[in-house]
């Protein structure tokens, strides 16, 4: 057997290893940049275009902002994130092969807010309002 990785599994690594840098990148970590997502499903064949439209008319926001504007399909398996970096834009798409992501329904109009932290969670496949991180210990000295 070789002790090298097949031509799927290096592929498969190579792509953990862009997501892994891409949530350890500074992208996230600003202190200003917020996470905003377009709750209920969006038409993901819009591109850039049409991205902004919607984060101008529904989220009432500047696209150029440098925020992350998060949106996701009618079956919750695909993710479109726009972001204004400098002077362009970059479009994240993933789009999960037998799993759904957690989303929140599209009763409501404005955008939902979120962390970087917790946009993690939502890309590993985490329902957001479901995790807790622990109480904070407090004892009284008298």
């Amino acid at each position: 057997m070789s002790s090298s990785l097949s031509k799927r599994e290096a592929n498969r690594q190579r792509r953990f290893d862009r997501i892994e840098t891409w949530k350890q990148s500074d992208l996230t970590q600003k202190a200003n940049t917020r996470v905003y997502l377009a709750a209920g499903s969006t038409d993901m064949r819009k591109a850039v275009n049409g991205l902004m439209v919607l984060v101008c008319d529904v989220f009432e926001s500047d696209p150029f902002s440098s925020h992350l504007f998060v949106f996701c399909n009618r079956l919750r398996d695909r993710i479109k994130i726009l972001y204004w970096h400098n002077n362009g834009f970059w479009l994240f798409y993933r789009r999960l092969e037998r799993q759904r992501f957690w989303w929140p329904a599209g009763g409501e109009q404005a955008p939902i807010e979120i962390t970087s932290r917790e946009l993690s969670w939502l890309l590993e496949g985490l329902d957001v309002t479901q995790v807790k991180a622990h109480k904070t210990a407090s004892f009284p000295l008298f």
